[in-house]
């Protein structure tokens, strides 16, 4: 396979490494993007969009890119923050009266958006629910008791953080998270990125594949994903009903290309992300909230409202390997999208052609 696209003067060492990731077999299908004094300065494709390889990848390719999503749960979240009808420290249950048991009484909307509620797992009592039973998955969080006392402990919220920002949403501001998503962030960031697809857009998305079939149970975040099952079911999210539905924490669509220039622009204080919230919940997006050992991840970790951060990077990914990040070190946006479920080796390696290490997530 031939990677396409182009790369500017001094990024040939980006499309190198793709092409040796293709040559090597471990890419069969994805995305490169960079872009840097808002412009795109590398947009390379290679392999296939469908597990027929009939169709090959193009730079408006849509892949499910796994938690990246989140940070676009964080935003729907922080407009309602914005508009004032949500406060990140009001308990949640001022708003959402139901979720206040159990010892979730003082349970606040920044420990969700900082994966500190603990709740980062559906309960065993949802085992039985389908993937796509939004409701039922959600009263299933207002009725369990947290896995330890809120704002104590911290584990990224791997399925649950979507529910919990649509339950605060519907309860709070009187709208879920694809309306606030649809009506109000995607077009204000002008974003080629969806939570359910649109029949227009269908023909665009590329088929997740597994590197090795036994790539779901070597995930160290395993435990933490098997409620309800099928999240890492590709029969499941090839599906036409699962693009079509709502999973906010795992489940936009979206180009590496738009992800590049949403991370190059999202630091920026002319910028469409600072626009969107005003400049203090802009900056409140990107401080340092907590540092501390994730359990989920495995590793010691500083989140922001939805970020990872550390002295080099702001940034996010999704297991299976897509990641996006803003290089605080070189002043770029990258993204490396896609469809082949595997580690991150290959965002990593992209990375280090670009300068970047995407190996250290804490800041201190």
């Amino acid at each position: 396979m031939k990677v396409e696209g182009f790369v500017a003067d001094g990024y040939d060492a980006v499309r190198e490494v793709f092409q040796k990731l293709v040559d090597e077999d471990r890419e069969t299908g994805a995305g490169v993007s960079v872009w840097k004094d808002g412009r795109e300065v590398v947009q390379l494709s290679a392999g296939w969009a469908d597990a027929a390889r009939t169709r090959p990848w193009q730079a408006n390719t849509l892949v499910m890119p796994y938690s990246l999503s989140k940070a676009f749960v964080t935003l729907a979240a922080l407009v309602a923050v914005r508009d004032g009808v949500l406060l990140l420290d009001e308990p949640i249950a001022t708003y959402w009266p139901d979720y206040g048991v159990n010892g979730k009484e003082r349970t606040t909307l920044r420990q969700v958006l900082t994966h500190r509620a603990g709740q980062p797992r559906f309960p065993a009592e949802a085992a039985g629910l389908d993937l796509l039973d939004d409701g039922g998955l959600r009263e299933s969080l207002v009725r369990a008791a947290p896995e330890y006392v809120p704002g104590t402990s911290l584990g990224e919220h791997a399925l649950t953080y979507g529910h919990l920002v649509d339950g605060i949403l519907r309860a709070g501001a009187g709208t879920t998270l694809v309306e606030m998503f649809n009506d109000v962030v995607r077009p204000a960031l002008s974003l080629d990125a969806w939570f359910s697809v649109p029949d227009p857009a269908l023909d665009r998305v590329a088929d997740l594949e597994y590197a090795d079939p036994a790539w779901p149970r070597r995930l160290h975040a395993a435990p933490w994903l098997q409620i309800p099952a099928g999240a890492l079911d590709i029969e499941r999210t090839n599906s036409r009903a699962w693009r079509q539905a709502v999973f906010g924490a795992v489940n936009l669509h979206t180009t590496a290309t738009a992800m590049a220039q949403f991370f190059s622009s999202l630091t920026s204080e002319d910028g469409p992300v600072r626009a969107l919230l005003g400049p203090q919940l802009h900056a409140d997006l990107l401080a340092s909230q907590v540092t501390d050992f994730d359990e989920v991840f495995g590793t010691r970790i500083t989140w922001t409202l939805g970020f990872v951060r550390d002295r080099g990077k702001i940034a996010k990914g999704g297991i299976g390997g897509s990641a996006a990040w803003w290089s605080l070190t070189h002043g770029h946006g990258c993204a490396y999208l896609t469809r082949r479920l595997d580690d991150h080796s290959r965002a990593a390696e992209i990375a280090v052609a670009l300068g970047d290490d995407l190996t250290v997530v804490g800041e201190d």
